[in-house]
């Protein structure tokens, strides 16, 4: 990767964090205006890159919510789906740089870098709605209409993979936190430092998990921690991936761990500033790889 590369990256995914952090801030159907100019910006900058963006509307305890998506098409095994994916939504206190303007500006990148890229399986970029309260957990939310619509069609997803706040890293000495379902004898085994990506599944996606980490490592040096647990660990599920495994679909959700580490999750805080955006270029580099090793 010439440093040119790099710069251009870094730069695209500071632009994008300021628009959807910066300019428009908090994303919620409670501000309409909010919603708008997002997926304004999201048709706008996949348009930018050649792709035809499709919309799926539905009905959000009351509002209307919309999930963008965009393909590239399989040469050889069109009907086998590899999905990558980030909600644009936040809570209402918080204008969400790592939560999720972050995901949203990775899934932006790694979409431009293989426009051109046709692999053997379809590549679907997904941005959903409504994955924060009020319509976590319900069936109200983006990624659980998305997963259903896959599955009532009878889509081959092969692999889901969840962008969530991958933004936030530190090299700070214990910087980052365990889950407290995990228990405590194995503490010792998970880092201590926020320097890393994390993988995480449940025990239906291991191979997923094994097939993602060989493609990541192809394409960055950044440390991944790949994990994969049984659904009772309860952070495992506080995404989309969880919609994917409810409809019985291999999924990963990748993240810098939320509020194991980043102190200003659903803060007014998070701000386009607190992001290390070196670390990100590295994240877009690694997914871009991981996607071209799964569509194969």
């Amino acid at each position: 990767m010439e440093a040119a590369d790099r710069h251009t990256i870094e730069s695209n995914l500071r632009q994008h964090v300021d628009v959807l952090a910066g300019l428009i801030g908090p994303r919620t159907l409670a501000k309409p205006d909010s919603i708008t100019a997002t997926i304004g910006y999201l048709q706008q900058q996949w348009k930018a890159g050649g792709f035809d963006v499709g919309r799926e509307e539905y009905d959000a305890l009351g509002d209307v919510a919309t999930n963008l998506f965009v393909e590239t098409k399989g040469t050889h095994r069109p009907q086998e789906i590899v999905l990558l994916g980030a909600h644009y939504d936040t809570v209402a206190t918080t204008p969400g740089a790592d939560d999720n303007a972050s995901a949203v500006s990775v899934l932006l990148e790694v979409s431009r870098l293989l426009s051109g890229y046709s692999g053997k399986r379809t590549a679907r970029y997904v941005a959903f709605a409504c994955e924060e309260p009020p319509y976590f957990h319900l069936d109200a939310m983006g990624s659980q209409q998305h997963a259903r619509e896959c599955r009532r069609k009878g889509e081959q997803i092969t692999g889901m993979l969840c962008l969530e706040m991958v933004g936030y890293f530190s090299q700070e000495p214990r910087s980052q936190l365990v889950p407290e379902t995990i228990p405590k004898l194995l503490h010792r085994c998970f880092p201590s430092r926020g320097n890393f990506l994390a993988a995480v599944g449940n025990m239906a996606s291991v191979r997923l998990a094994t097939s993602f980490r060989r493609g990541f490592k192809r394409g960055t040096k950044l440390p991944l921690f790949s994990i994969c647990l049984p659904e009772r660990i309860r952070e495992i599920r506080l995404s989309d991936n969880s919609s994917f495994w409810d409809q019985n679909y291999p999924a990963l959700m990748l993240t810098d761990t939320s509020f194991l580490r980043n102190p200003n999750y659903h803060q007014a805080s998070d701000l386009p500033d607190t992001l290390c955006y070196s670390s990100m270029t590295d994240v877009v580099l690694g997914v871009a790889s991981a996607m071209r090793y799964l569509l194969k």
